[in-house]
């Protein structure tokens, strides 16, 4: 039961996903290399997952600091348009 409180109920693969977008990159493309290579799955899959667990309150439970920046910055761009 410990795990599940550690976790906030995140599977394995939406803590990766966080995990990838938490980090810093040199390029676009460095970014795009590692979601194929790290979680098998293609930019396009892991933005939608991602983006969805920007919504999660789990996920803010899990990393408030990444998840924070990221809706910054996902307002800031909705706002452009």
């Amino acid at each position: 039961m410990a795990d599940q409180a550690e976790t906030h109920g995140l599977n394995e693969r939406e803590r990766a996903v966080l995990a990838l977008a938490a980090r810093n990159w040199s390029s676009p493309g460095a970014k795009e290399r590692a979601v194929r290579e790290e979680l098998g799955m293609s930019p396009t899959r892991y933005h939608q997952l991602l983006n969805a667990l920007l919504d999660d309150e789990r996920a803010l439970a899990h990393d408030p600091v990444t998840i924070n920046r990221l809706r910054r910055i996902r307002e800031e761009r909705r706002a452009r348009r």
